[in-house]
């Protein structure tokens, strides 16, 4: 099951890393006491925060402010990778 439309894929989302991620929760939602819905990882600073789905929507508001373009789930079973600026995603190849 494809999660994405076909689509050129952005320059960002071609140079994603596959590598497995850090465990860790939201460093935003941690730090002011909240919870969050789905996890997404920062594919350029390695910080993890909270998906659109959670009240703060740290990740979103961590790209905007940060100029990082791209995050990849954190969830279990789920290997995706997306790009706030061109509103693209990929799935990834699995880690070897």
């Amino acid at each position: 099951m494809a999660l994405f439309r076909r689509s050129k894929y952005c320059p960002e989302l071609r140079a994603v890393n596959p590598d497995p991620m850090p465990d860790g929760g939201c460093v935003d939602c941690i730090a002011s006491g909240d919870t969050w819905v789905h996890l997404r990882y920062c594919t350029a600073c390695g910080e993890i925060r909270c998906c659109d789905d959670s009240s703060n929507q740290h990740a979103r508001k961590h790209a905007r402010a940060s100029g990082h373009p791209v995050i990849r789930s954190r969830e279990q079973g789920e290997n995706w990778a997306w790009c706030y600026p061109h509103q693209t995603g990929r799935e990834l190849d699995p880690v070897a």
